[in-house]
């Protein structure tokens, strides 16, 4: 029944979908060759498309299979949550941007709308990672669209109405993907099954080698995920600095995890070597400096590595506040860090 229950639920959201495209959706004047001369978009936008798409699927994807009994679970959820998110999310968006903007005008599609579809993408997959081995396919679908509505709201409020700046996300991708999957964590996780299947949680040396994959494409495609939507000279200063804080947020994670553990920690490495580059993306097209780029990464670090090694365990001890992936720790506090600092 629940096998026959995904292949109605899959097929009538495609169905769904295409019927919202083609009545509310257009090529924008670049794709459709409306003006004058060739459009230099794709030029501009698809390598760093390209760069985010690998992040989505390849990155988040690996960077969840260090539980050896979820790691398959973890690729193809991934690969299935982001295909359909990076569809449903480019009309959700459109939709509120369109009330938002009291217009009512055809969702023109362009480069740059795949890239918010990705960022939404992104953001669904933070909140996967809190709820990794506690939910079903059907149970992550209704979440994935409950959470874009809401995602897509809240980035129409701060980008339009407040006009804040988060060119890498920060706020509207990381944080409030992390905190949109432990709430959620909180109110579904079963405790005492929780603690019965505690044995599951663990990896072993082939999925934390592949989690490493994940850790790594996310490493080096970082600046693309900051700079995608960058315009100008400000391009070249989220790539320097983004790339800056990722080396600093790296370097911190591996000195705080030998503090910690007495030796390097694989969960603290996978991880916290990230949160430089969630923790500047808010800031990374600002005159920041190169030097406060390599403190925002090095804070970020430290504080990650921290989360997993206190914070985490004192939630889940203190509040029953279940994270499997450690959300909290590399979009949450990190994203808090960015908007901080942006």
């Amino acid at each position: 029944m629940t096998d026959e229950l995904n292949t109605y639920v899959i097929l009538g959201l495609q169905c769904l979908l295409f019927i919202g495209y083609h009545f509310f959706t257009d090529y924008s004047s670049e794709a459709s060759g409306t003006i004058e001369g060739v459009s230099n978009d794709i030029n501009q936008y698809y390598p760093f498309f390209q760069d985010v798409h690998v992040m989505i699927f390849i990155g988040f994807g690996y960077l969840m299979t260090f539980l050896k009994e979820y790691s398959l679970t973890s690729i193809g959820y991934t690969f299935f949550i982001g295909a359909f998110v990076i569809q449903y999310s480019i009309l959700m968006n459109g939709f509120i941007h369109n009330i938002m903007n009291h217009h009512h005008d055809k969702i023109n599609l362009s480069i740059e709308s795949l890239i918010t579809g990705d960022f939404a993408a992104g953001t669904v997959l933070i909140s996967f990672g809190a709820l990794l081995g506690k939910v079903s396919l059907n149970q992550l679908l209704l979440i994935s669209i409950l959470e874009i509505i809401f995602y897509s709201i809240n980035e129409s409020i701060g980008v339009v109405h407040y006009q804040a700046v988060d060119m890498g996300g920060s706020m509207y991708v990381h944080t409030f993907g992390a905190y949109f999957g432990l709430a959620v964590s909180y109110i579904i996780t079963d405790y005492e099954r929780l603690e019965n299947d505690k044995k599951k949680e663990g990896s072993n040396k082939t999925s934390d080698t592949f989690a490493m994959i994940g850790t790594i494409f996310l490493w080096l495609f970082w600046p693309s995920f900051n700079g995608a939507l960058a315009v100008g000279n400000s391009q070249h200063r989220v790539v320097i600095n983004t790339i800056l804080s990722l080396t600093s947020s790296c370097m911190s994670a591996f000195a705080m995890s030998k503090l910690f553990r007495k030796k390097f920690n694989m969960v603290d490495i996978q991880n916290a070597s990230l949160a430089g580059g969630v923790a500047v993306g808010s800031s990374a097209d600002l005159v920041i400096g190169p030097s406060f780029s390599l403190l925002i990464g090095m804070i970020a670090g430290g504080m990650s590595t921290i989360g997993y090694n206190k914070v985490q365990p004192y939630l889940y001890r203190k509040f029953n506040l279940h994270d499997t992936c450690g959300v909290n720790n590399l979009h949450g506090m990190p994203g808090i860090i960015g908007g901080l600092s942006g």
